[in-house]
């Protein structure tokens, strides 16, 4: 019994000098969002099942949220459509 509590005892000496070799916790930077000074709105529709099961695959192999890809996709596609002078009009 004794040699067990000797065991037992330079144990937790041990434990109390020597550090850990391993951090106990580790910090993970999340990223960013980019902060909108525009007020924002809502905005709804429906979209076919299979693109909405698309947009959230896609979603999750790129850590980007439904809003983010749907405001670039929107972005895209009035840069490609729509003259800069169109949209700022109607945007008033």
């Amino acid at each position: 019994m004794e040699n067990y509590k000797n065991k037992l005892g330079n144990l937790a000496d041990k434990l109390k000098q020597e550090r850990p070799a391993t951090p106990i916790q580790e910090v993970i930077p999340i990223k960013a969002t980019p902060v909108s000074h525009e007020p924002e709105v809502q905005f709804n529709n429906r979209i076919p099942k299979g693109l909405l099961k698309r947009l959230k695959t896609f979603g999750l192999e790129y850590d980007e949220s439904l809003k983010d890809i749907n405001i670039q996709a929107l972005e895209l596609y009035l840069s490609h459509k729509a003259k800069p002078e169109e949209t700022t009009k109607n945007a008033e």
